[in-house]
Order: structure tokens, then sequence, then C-alpha cells
């Protein structure tokens, strides 16, 4: 089983979308069975995933003391992809969810602030020595700001060749625990997170084997 977790020290950075869309993806492209796990105490990602009709991907509720154990046994029943949200700050809770990560996704918004935030998070991951991929979230299409943030972003680490752009229709689908995908397959924003799956699943092959 792999292990895909999404982190920033930031929040409103869109990790909650991500995980969403992205276990939705993953689903659909074949690569689970998937679990999305909250460790988020405002449990968003719980919420969204109540109101969906579809029955996966799967949610795993546990206990954070145990996260090793809970892993372990989620393997054990056949998942082939855990997928965990985790709280906006820098806490022992960050760090053992890391701990058991294959890769770290850390979605960032193209802005000063946003930028100035990551050190923290690649600092943790660093520590961990955990592989890690920065993802541009929430960018306004032709902004000068999107490009720089890019290139400020990989001296730090690497930086996802998909960007997701700002789009109504990601937060329309969250608002009924859909995806994108699901509200309309030819939407760019689609588009953009079956693009950006498939590189993230490439990254986890690389990081597990």
């Amino acid at each position: 089983m792999r292990v895909l977790v999404i982190a920033s020290q930031k929040g409103g950075v869109g990790k909650t979308t991500l995980a969403g869309h992205l276990g939705v993806m993953a689903q659909e492209s074949g690569a689970g069975p998937v679990a999305l796990i909250d460790t988020d105490p405002q449990a968003s990602l719980a919420h969204w995933w109540n109101q969906r009709r579809a029955e996966t991907p799967l949610f795993a509720a546990l206990n954070i003391a145990h996260l090793s154990n809970h892993i372990q046994r989620l393997a054990k029943g056949g998942v082939k992809l855990a997928i965990i949200d985790t709280p906006p700050a820098v806490t022992d809770t960050i760090r053992s969810v890391i701990s058991v990560a294959d890769l770290v996704l850390v979605p960032t918004r193209p802005s000063p602030h946003d930028l100035r935030a990551v050190g923290s998070t690649v600092d943790l991951v660093e520590e961990a020595r955990k592989r890690l991929v920065f993802v541009i979230n929430g960018a306004a299409a032709r902004a000068k700001i999107t490009g720089e943030s890019a290139v400020a972003l990989s001296q730090h680490g690497t930086v996802a060749p998909v960007t997701l752009y700002q789009r109504t229709d990601y937060a329309s689908s969250m608002i009924d625990g859909r995806t994108v995908w699901e509200l309309d397959r030819n939407s760019r924003s689609a588009g953009e997170v079956a693009e950006l799956w498939k590189y993230v699943f490439k990254q986890l092959r690389k990081a597990s084997s």
C-alpha cells in the first residue's frame, strides 16, 4: 500500500479539496481501493465524504496515536492507496503522519505570503527524509506570479508540472461530496486533476520502489 500525505502549514491552500479530488481520480484510474484519512480537527474531508453518494473512495476513521497500526490494517484489508489530509499547523500530529508517507504533496497558492510559509513544512519533510512535491493551486489565469512562484518553489524541491487554476467548479463540487471530474469530465478543471494524478502516481511509484 502506498501513502500520500497532503501537508502545509498554511491554511486555505486547498489540502482537503486536493485530497478528495485525487482520491476519486485514483479510484477512477484503477489505483484503488483508495482510503481517505482526515487528521485535521476541523474534519472538512470527513464532512465532504459524508455528503457523497458514491461508495468510493473509502473513508478510514482512526486514532492518530495508533497511526502505524491503522495503516498496517488498511494494507492487510486490501487498500492500495491511503491519502491523508492534515491540519494547517506544524504539530506532532503532522510529524507522525509524515513519518508514514511515501510521498508528501505540498499545495501552495502563488502569493508571497504563501511562499514564505512553505519553509516549515519543507523542514519537517526533510527531517523525515521523505519525497516531496509542490503543487501550485488556485492560480489566476495568465498571472505572472504563477511562473515566478514555480521558480521560487523549485529551489526547495520538485514542483508538479500541472498547475490547478482558480475556478468556481472546485468549490461547487465539494458542496455535495463530488469532484470536478464527477461534475463534468470534459471541463478544464477535470483535465487538470487527471493530469496531476498521473504525475503524482508516477512520483508515488518512484518513492515506494
